[in-house]
């Protein structure tokens, strides 16, 4: 019997830090998981409050188990904090998006105008008084302003890609941040009449008013 001969073909091997179809199936698996315990999280607690609603209401919900759930998140203000950092991703993508000839002040309020579009105002003032109301939530409110303002500031100094930039990017970052707490708070003591878009550009123009 004749021993057959080699193709001359050769597995396709991956480089260095490739992942494989498995590798990336697997990863789309689990935050499309984590995704769907986040959606059903939010849910319950928008519509029960964040107190009355338990890890195995929202393991129900998602039509999974409580072990699960700590698979994924180490507690419910976990799951706040991942929409949180979430938000705050887009954000940064929208920084990056922006033409290189606005301003970074410009540049910040027209990012912050559009990822504000994609928000149901409903919710995130459903959200605002979820976190207003609850003393642990707060607490995670200041370290998501501080992730968020560090964030904004990365943002806007990859966009201008020098290193001169670099303290204005965090000033304008640390103003933006600002004007997104205190622009939130009074939208949502104003009763959330005017859209959130709206909102932004009445904050950047006092903020304007002010540094003129």
């Amino acid at each position: 019997m004749k021993a057959s001969k080699p193709s001359g073909k050769h597995p396709k091997s991956l480089n260095v830090g490739e992942k494989s179809p498995a590798t990336g199936l697997r990863q789309r698996k689990q935050q499309e998981t984590r995704e769907r315990l986040k959606r059903a999280a939010m849910a319950l607690f928008l519509e029960r409050g964040f107190e009355a609603t338990t890890i195995d209401d929202i393991a129900d919900a998602a039509d999974m188990s409580r072990r699960s759930f700590f698979h994924y998140f180490a507690s419910k203000e976990d799951v706040v904090a991942a929409w949180q950092e979430d938000a705050a991703a887009a954000l940064v993508a929208e920084i990056l998006a922006r033409p290189v000839d606005e301003s970074m002040l410009t540049a910040a309020e027209n990012a912050i105008a559009a990822a504000v579009k994609r928000i149901d105002p409903t919710e995130a003032a459903a959200m605002s008084r979820l976190k207003r109301d609850n003393p642990a939530l707060q607490a995670r409110d200041q370290l998501k302003y501080e992730k968020l303002e560090r964030a904004l500031a990365d943002g806007l100094a990859q966009r201008s890609g020098r290193k001169a930039d670099r303290l204005k990017a965090r000033l304008v970052a640390m103003i933006a941040t600002g004007a997104m707490r205190v622009g939130g708070e009074s939208w949502l003591s104003e009763g959330t009449r005017d859209k959130p878009e709206a909102f932004v550009k009445r904050t950047f123009d006092a903020i304007r008013a002010i540094l003129k």
